[in-house]
């Protein structure tokens, strides 16, 4: 579309009202005919056309037909006024009125209710029961389910640095930097300031370990942190002062608060809808269940989960059901429910390679992600299947150690042991909320907690009785045992009294021999 005419106006003139004024006509464009197209008009002569040149009326209407009728003489007339009805007494008028309009509401509901059977009737005598329905969406559903899962690789980011131990995690440890995080208010290694930190803590109130995790905490200030550690301490920090812990935790699983039997922690897991609980990934495979807000050190570590041989490398709660948590450990990955302490509810076959991180998808329930020491990235869909991954890609030679997912689950990078990043996109399938999958998701959770829940009761009960049978037999031995001493001290008894009785007959026959010598002397 072309430009006619361009007002212009200035920015002070803005809001003001409009002046017009009379002025002569004035010739913007003059379009002159063209004679070669009247050989494609038709002349009409008279040429009739409509002007509407009448003034616009409007029409009322009112009610008299009660005093139309009372002219003609009518008692009654149907939808008026009967006629002995004075006006004047308002009962009488109100009752009236209430009458005829509850006798109309009915009229109209009957005329209602039998439109509707008719256009009702009309449409089941019309309806083709052959006809196939909503093939629109089961077209769509079929190309949903048709497209193979599948990943592309966007970009792969080289360190010029290889994974060494030059570099210092000024954070918490003067060791190997393990790990790096950005608070999302305001960062602690503020890189306007340069390369150096803004506050290290001191080596004496610090880990003795390196650090495997920190995750900020929500607080109005925005500084609080807490880290864990292989030297089995959880510490809480303000990095507005770094000179020394604000709380200290250590993971004696025994709650004595030893640090000789503290657990290694590799992992961390803390979810801001539950800003009392937190857990931890050990090296001995052992997840423990804390509260931040117990009253002594002993309360603070509620429970212990059990089931991995290694380091937990990954540990993950659920985005939508934060009551089931993931783990990442030796060769198998694991979902866990909060109810059940001794076993996971799922988890993966054991693969050759041993498994070194893995996190959930932030848009579908049932999907996480895995990589591997031989460079392997695998994409799970618990839906689909349970046994194998629904997508396996190698994405490096060497081992991958770290995975994230952005927060649309579109796109993921996976580091490598040398330091290399690799960008990839996955499909529209794996990262779409199917249709009633957190309905699913959340049925498969619960099933399969009800069928752990019950395999639990069922060893238990099993312990019991092997304990029951334990403590019988040990009685039984014990009755064994007494039964033998009782018989050693009848034999001794015996003996007792056996050398009781020589030694009075021997008494006796010395008698009875000095008897008879005093009895010869005499003679």
């Amino acid at each position: 579309m072309e430009i006619v005419y361009v007002y212009t106006k200035k920015r002070s003139e803005f809001g003001r009202q409009c002046n017009f004024s009379d002025r002569p006509a004035e010739l913007h464009v003059d379009i002159l005919p063209d004679t070669s197209l009247a050989a494609n008009f038709t002349v009409r002569d008279p040429c009739n056309v409509t002007v509407q040149c009448a003034k616009e009326m409007s029409e009322h209407e009112v009610n008299t037909e009660r005093f139309e009728s009372e002219s003609r003489g009518v008692n009654h007339v149907e939808g008026g006024w009967p006629k002995d009805l004075n006006p004047e007494d308002m009962e009488a008028t109100i009752r009236y009125r209430k009458k005829v309009e509850k006798d109309e509401h009915y009229q109209n509901t009957i005329m209602q209710i039998a439109g509707l059977m008719e256009h009702c009737c009309k449409q089941n005598n019309t309806t083709d029961i052959y006809q196939e329905f909503f093939e629109d969406e089961d077209e769509e559903v079929m190309e949903e389910s048709e497209e193979q899962p599948s990943a592309k690789t966007i970009n792969v980011f080289r360190s010029r640095y290889n994974r060494s131990c030059d570099c210092y995690a000024y954070l918490l440890v003067k060791q190997c930097m393990t790990t790096l995080l950005f608070n999302p208010l305001s960062a602690y290694w503020d890189t306007r300031k340069g390369s150096q930190p803004v506050e290290m803590s001191t080596i004496e109130h610090s880990h003795r370990d390196p650090v495997y995790k920190v995750i900020w905490l929500q607080s109005k200030t925005g500084t609080d942190i807490f880290s864990a550690s292989t030297d089995g301490q959880v510490l809480w920090w303000d990095i507005r002062k770094m000179s020394e812990p604000t709380e200290r935790l250590i993971l004696d699983p025994s709650k004595k608060g030893n640090l000789d039997n503290a657990l290694g922690a590799v992992s961390l897991e803390f979810e801001t809808t539950m800003p009392t609980k937190f857990m931890v990934g050990t090296e001995q495979g052992l997840v423990v269940s804390c509260n931040r807000k117990a009253k002594t050190p002993a309360e603070k570590i509620v429970c212990t989960y059990s089931g991995h041989h290694g380091p937990i490398y990954a540990l993950q709660r659920n985005p939508l059901f934060p009551k089931n948590f993931l783990t990442v450990a030796d060769w198998t990955a694991r979902i866990w429910s909060e109810d059940i302490k001794e076993s996971s509810i799922m988890w993966t076959k054991y693969h050759m390679a041993h498994l070194l991180d893995g996190c959930w998808s932030p848009v579908r329930p049932s999907v996480f992600f895995t990589v591997k020491m031989d460079g392997t990235l695998d994409v799970w869909d618990i839906l689909f299947k349970q046994n194998d991954p629904t997508l396996s890609l190698k994405v490096c030679d060497e081992a991958l150690y770290s995975i994230r997912v952005q927060d649309n689950g579109r796109f993921l990078g996976c580091s490598s042991q040398l330091g290399t990043t690799t960008l990839m996109e996955i499909s529209a399938g794996l990262c779409t909320l199917q249709k009633n999958e957190k309905a699913l998701v959340s049925e498969m959770f619960e099933r399969e907690t009800k069928r752990e829940k019950i395999l639990e009761a069922r060893h238990r009960e099993m312990r019991l009785k092997e304990r029951s049978r334990s403590e019988q037999s040990r009685e039984d031995e014990g009755k064994e045992a007494d039964g033998e001493e009782s018989a050693a001290e009848l034999v001794a008894r015996a003996e007792r009294e056996f050398f009781d009785i020589m030694e009075a007959e021997k008494k006796k026959e010395e008698k009875e021999r000095d008897t008879v010598k005093d009895v010869l002397l005499l003679e």
